[in-house]
């Protein structure tokens, strides 16, 4: 069945797919034929608008986290440098470039990571270097560190009620506490060579396991604020209990009763080495294998609009458009195949 999954792709996939294929899942690319399909994917429309808009200094657009009233969806430097990474442009003069503005950038507008949970722009910044393999090149150990400590912590109380303080209006997060948010899972999942041992693993895992509990309506999908210089501002996408791996971003499954999957939440995890630990994600391995047929394609119900519509929160397709049902096919079997893969089943 992988076998399959691989012949399909490498036949019909965009350049960016089959480079990924071959380097990721194959271990088996040249550093010739590397060059020779970056340069196809730096021809496609959206990385020439990001090019378009790299300043000087290599910063992408006018944004930061997202686009802003005068930034597209591409052309800022978080989406820009994740979906680069993800389109395998590591090593290209438009991604190194971008990489070492993060490198010459500090970030003083908002509180330190480490003092206020689930929040900070330099936690981002450190999310957007992992997803473009650049963690080898820029240090990003303390957030790694700090993100394996965001999530020891929610086995060791007994809800996220805490780690935070009610207000009149909500609740805070305590100064110095420790709480996961999407960006320290992002962190941990493209940075899992550095970090991942048995110890770790079964951490994360029962922090999982606690995150995903439904027999507290009290506590679940709890909002939580940041206090930040006189301000109570949303953290970065918190995960907090109720937590569901095959609900949408906001933990939720539609309500017109199609079974759908999230494609990204089941790689993530699967990278961090948690499917033999979490029958919730064993389920949704089962579930997406189930929908690949004969051929080696994949083609199970998804959450669309996050799955194609990049932003800081979303973004997975990495085929130009979907217009022919292939291209849709060819995204949706690469996630698979990369399920598949760090999950080990079919080896």
């Amino acid at each position: 069945m992988k076998k399959k999954m691989i012949d399909f792709l490498l036949n019909n996939a965009n350049p960016s797919i089959k480079l990924r294929v071959k380097k990721e899942i194959l271990n088996n690319i040249s550093k010739q034929e590397e060059m020779k399909l970056q340069e196809q994917i730096l021809e496609e429309k959206i990385i020439k608008v990001i090019g378009e808009k790299q300043l000087e200094n290599g910063w992408i657009g006018l944004g930061f986290h997202g686009s802003n009233k005068n930034a597209g969806r591409y052309d800022n430097q978080e989406v820009g440098t994740k979906y680069m990474g993800e389109k395998g442009l590591k090593g290209t003069k438009i991604l190194d470039n971008a990489m070492e503005a993060y490198k010459k950038t500090e970030f003083v507008d908002i509180g330190s990571e480490f003092e206020i949970p689930a929040s900070g722009s330099n936690l981002i910044r450190c999310a957007c270097i992992a997803r473009a393999h650049y963690d080898e090149i820029i240090d990003i150990a303390p957030q790694i560190e700090l993100s394996l400590e965001s999530f020891k912590r929610v086995t060791e109380v007994d809800s996220i009620l805490d780690v935070s303080r009610p207000t009149k209006r909500s609740r805070l997060f305590i100064k110095n506490e420790r709480w996961p948010c999407r960006y320290h899972l992002e962190i941990l999942a493209f940075t899992a060579n550095t970090w991942k041992n048995e110890n770790n693993v079964a951490m994360l895992a029962k922090a999982f396991k606690k995150l995903m509990r439904t027999d507290r309506t009290d506590i679940i999908n709890t909002s939580v604020d940041c206090w930040i210089k006189n301000y109570a501002v949303k953290p970065l996408w918190l995960l907090n209990e109720g937590y569901s791996i095959s609900g949408t971003g906001l933990n939720f499954h539609g309500e017109d009763g199609i079974r759908r999957t999230n494609l990204e939440k089941v790689e993530w995890l699967s990278r961090c080495g948690l499917y033999p630990y979490l029958p919730e994600l064993q389920k949704e391995v089962d579930f997406i294998i189930d929908n690949i047929n004969s051929d080696g394609v994949c083609s199970v119900e998804i959450y669309e609009k996050e799955f194609r519509g990049w932003s800081p929160y979303f973004g997975a397709s990495l085929e130009t458009d979907w217009r022919a049902k292939i291209r849709k096919q060819c995204d949706l079997t690469f996630r698979a195949l990369l399920i598949v893969h760090y999950t080990g089943i079919f080896e």
